[in-house]
């Protein structure tokens, strides 16, 4: 008897979806109610923070590496990096992200065999948009070459990139598992499968690059043997726990059908990220292009890597509101969704609030970390006020992105971000920059402007929103195998 409630207990939710509830606009949230949304997406935020931490640092560590091989070397693996970044692991996790729309609304509406066929459908159409990707990174020598960059540099960009390839399957695959997982609340499996797997990437890179003297090309294949070990390890977990039972049961021929109603929400979800990705890229390209191009690209990468450093933060709160509006809509629960929605921005713009405060207060010390240039650490300095202003609305911004996806608002998102960036945040950039001869403070300033109007149009979106009519969207999502909703 023991054993079975035991069995009992670890197949029920770590996080339960909200009681059956009627809905009445007038009626106003408690506090116990408050309290207790704010725990579940806390459970949900941190861990999340650190997985996206400990994946990004797969890369970092194995560039960090090379840079003790040569100058040459770490310049080739850099580019390489970000040109993998842009034109394949960017695409891949904006398709992945499709997921957490359609097994976060099955998980609430207890459909839970559904999560299995769509990570297995993600897997399927991910690991196929892989092989053109391949053939991208295989040419990236050339693609560099066209592009204007250092023959050189280029060459070692494009081989550094061609021993890369082995790692976009299972980072592809990894990106499936992972929303598999987060959208039923088991996020502590994913914390540990990476933490476990960074810290063995460090032995592998030295492995490769030192003992056996494969150089850079080690570190690329290290990236890869990572990869597949974190696949590895969840594939064990979700095979072998009871708490994946109900939602993975097994492999099924019912993935191979209704794909186009995945792609019909992965697609715009991918251009929704690639277009907010792209534009930061695209701002250290052009900062290539102003007057003392070595300064102003340094100091906009600098910038860059403190911004990503502070998001992450911000960016697990986002994983947990999209899980939470996803569940609460399966389950159809309008009220639960408008609470999470509440809980989260407050918590996050409090978090934003503090963050500022620590980049003012730090601003002066913070380029000595990268350099010991005083010209450096001035202007670093500097772009931290305009990184702070940033920070105010980058982190409402990570949040009202999440419950864009629980929700299924990928392609309001897509036309959102294409708006922002393309038509307000670069050409305000190259016109500050280029015209007015700011610099890269006015590339950055561009960036401002577009996550304000990223905010601004959101939020309106998000808090003129109907939540029992989002709640019936989602219901015809989970129990419609034919008919894609349009978000």
């Amino acid at each position: 008897m023991a054993a079975d409630n035991q069995t009992i207990d670890l197949e029920k939710p770590l996080i339960q979806v909200s009681k059956e509830y009627v809905p009445d606009s007038n009626e106003k949230f408690n506090r116990d109610d408050m309290f207790a949304e704010a725990k579940k997406q806390i459970f949900l935020a941190g861990p999340m923070m650190f997985v996206n931490l400990l994946l990004s640092l797969i890369s970092t560590i194995s560039v960090m590496f090379v840079g003790h091989v040569g100058e040459l070397a770490l310049s080739g693996a850099s580019m390489a990096t970000s040109f993998a970044s842009v034109t394949g692991f960017s695409l891949l996790v904006g398709m992945a992200c499709a997921l957490d729309t359609f097994c976060g609304q099955s998980y609430g509406a207890k459909q839970y065999h559904m999560l299995g066929i769509h990570m297995q459908r993600a897997m399927l159409v991910l690991l196929l948009v892989s092989i053109p990707l391949a053939g991208i990174w295989a040419a990236t020598g050339h693609i560099l070459v066209l592009l204007g960059q250092d023959p050189q540099i280029a060459a070692e960009a494009g081989t550094y990139a061609l021993y890369m390839i082995p790692s976009i399957f299972p980072f592809a695959l990894l990106q499936c598992q992972f929303r598999f997982l987060q959208t039923q609340n088991n996020v502590v499996p994913m914390m540990l499968t990476s933490g476990i797997t960074t810290l063995c990437h460090i032995p592998i890179c030295w492995l490769l690059i030192s003992k056996l003297g494969l150089g850079s090309i080690g570190a690329a294949l290290a990236n890869g043997i990572s990869y597949w070990t974190n696949d590895l390890f969840l594939a064990l977990y979700i095979a072998l726990s009871p708490s994946c039972k109900n939602t993975w049961t097994g492999f099924s021929k019912e993935a191979t059908r209704d794909v186009l109603k995945f792609l019909w929400l992965a697609v715009p979800s991918a251009i929704m990220v690639c277009l907010e990705i792209w534009s930061y890229e695209m701002m250290v390209l052009l900062a290539g292009l102003l007057p003392n191009p070595t300064l102003e690209t340094s100091v906009l990468s600098i910038s860059l890597n403190t911004n990503g450093m502070i998001y992450m933060i911000p960016l697990g709160l986002g994983s947990a509101i999209s899980v939470r509006i996803s569940n609460e809509l399966g389950a159809g629960q309008p009220k639960a969704a408008r609470l999470a929605v509440f809980m989260a921005v407050f918590m996050v713009a409090a978090e934003s609030i503090v963050a500022v405060a620590v980049i003012i207060l730090g601003r002066k010390i913070w380029g000595y970390c990268f350099s010991s240039e005083a010209r450096v650490i001035s202007y670093v300095s500097d772009m931290m006020i305009l990184i702070a202003v940033t920070n105010l609305v980058d982190g409402v911004l990570s949040v009202l992105n999440g419950i864009a996806r629980g929700c299924g608002w990928q392609k309001i998102g897509a036309v959102v971000n294409l708006g922002s960036f393309y038509i307000i945040g670069i050409p305000l950039g190259i016109l500050l920059a280029f015209t007015l001869h700011l610099g890269g403070k006015g590339l950055w300033t561009g960036i401002i402007a577009a996550v304000f109007a990223q905010t601004f149009f959101l939020s309106i979106i998000t808090f003129r929103t109907n939540w029992e009519a989002e709640a019936k969207k989602a219901s015809t999502r989970v129990f419609d195998s034919t008919i894609p909703v349009v978000g």
